[in-house]
């Protein structure tokens, strides 16, 4: 097989040694006749030197996704042993029953996602190249967790930009309406077909385990709250009382099947509205809760609505910070990544200058380890957090 040459313009290939894995085709200076879409390249700099090999993809802006940065073969037996690896260093890390096992880029696998819930797994592929071992990928899991069954979570749109048709689906075994796992201290269900994203949001795991201290005797208001992955854990580690916020009214009722499952149904609140909307009015009139946990899904997907999306940030932030009893706490968090940390930080204390309260920073968050961040680029770590005290 050729393996075809994608070559860049001088002083493009700086990202790729430092770290980086895409290659846009604004950096690229010419590509020769054997490169196919979603066939295997060698990206070299301006000058003719190795760079990696990757996926190529004409069609897409990302016109290759790096895969090594040696000349070795892609091929069945390179997937298997990346996904062998993955799944190695979580178990060294001490995760096993739910936890992202391949997270794209970070394992060596652009393009790949496989999420793990107790006895099944769902996976998604967003890059041509990676779609060419579809079949090999899902023999490969099957293999190696022996799984009760796997779910294909391949119907987001970014596909459409790599030229893929958009698919969901249970590819192997048998797969339930609802799947049971254990997250930390609970045990939840999850809709892996119709959830979002792949199904639960694993990347928070650690951080609900991270508010055990803030949550005992406390009034807990948690904002865009799923299925209940906060509210749940605060009810175990002995709220008071948790108010559970959704725009969605078959997450709240997810949620409180969850609940009921780790006997906390009776501390639930759930409300369905906008949190925008519940936290003026409640602002306003004067509510107080001792710990808000405020995880609202990006308010920025793009560089160009990054402004529009501070403001929100901010106004949802302020009305939060009015709202927690003086002493309370308050978990806010951001998933998009171009709303850095120091970005969110800075949002933070803006937030707390307008509601005139004096703020203690207590823990920085950001994703679970099994969502591990390229440090090469600080976009990477998409999803960070503060846990704070409001006085």
């Amino acid at each position: 097989m050729n393996i075809g040459e994608v070559r860049l313009r001088r002083g493009e290939e700086k990202e790729l040694l430092a770290g980086g894995c895409w290659v846009y085709d604004n950096e690229v200076s010419w590509v020769d006749e054997d490169c196919q879409n979603g066939g295997i390249v060698d990206v070299t700099a301006h000058d003719g030197s190795f760079v990696g090999r990757g996926f190529f993809n004409g069609e897409s802006k990302i016109i290759v996704r790096l895969v090594s940065r040696q000349k070795e073969e892609i091929n069945t037996e390179f997937i298997a042993l990346r996904i062998r690896d993955a799944w190695l260093r979580r178990r060294q890390l001490g995760f096993d029953n739910a936890c992202r096992v391949v997270f794209g880029d970070a394992d060596g696998l652009p393009g790949l996602t496989v999420d793990k819930f107790g006895e099944y797994l769902s996976f998604q592929i967003v890059s041509l190249g990676m779609e060419a071992f579809k079949a090999d990928i899902i023999e490969i899991l099957a293999a190696l967790f022996e799984p009760k069954g796997i779910c294909e979570r391949n119907d987001v749109s970014i596909r459409e930009k790599e030229g893929l048709p958009l698919l969901s689906g249970c590819v192997y075994g048998e797969l339930p309406e609802r799947i049971r796992f254990r997250e930390l201290d609970a045990m939840m269900e999850a809709d892996l077909l119709n959830g979002q994203k792949t199904g639960h949001f694993l990347d928070q795991q650690e951080n609900r385990g991270r508010i055990r201290p803030y949550c005992r005797g406390k009034r807990v208001l948690d904002l865009c709250c799923h299925t209940g992955g906060f509210s749940v854990h605060a009810g175990i580690y002995g709220a008071r009382s948790v108010k559970n916020v959704d725009v969605s009214q078959s997450a709240l009722d997810m949620l409180m099947g969850n609940a009921e499952l780790n006997g906390v149904d009776h501390l639930m609140e759930p409300v369905c509205e906008n949190v925008f909307d519940l936290v003026k009015r409640e602002s306003d009139a004067g509510e107080k809760y001792g710990f808000i946990i405020c995880d609202p899904p990006a308010f920025s997907k793009s560089r160009k609505t990054l402004d529009a999306a501070y403001r929100g940030y901010k106004e949802l932030n302020y009305r939060c910070m009015k709202m927690v009893e003086p002493g309370g706490y308050l978990a806010s968090f951001s998933c998009s990544q171009f709303m850095t940390a120091p970005l969110f930080l800075q949002m933070l204390r803006e937030a707390a200058a307008d509601a005139g309260r004096q703020v203690l920073l207590l823990e920085p968050l950001m994703q679970s380890r099994d969502h591990a961040a390229a440090i090469y680029s600080e976009t990477n770590w998409y999803l960070k957090g503060y846990i704070v005290r409001v006085l």
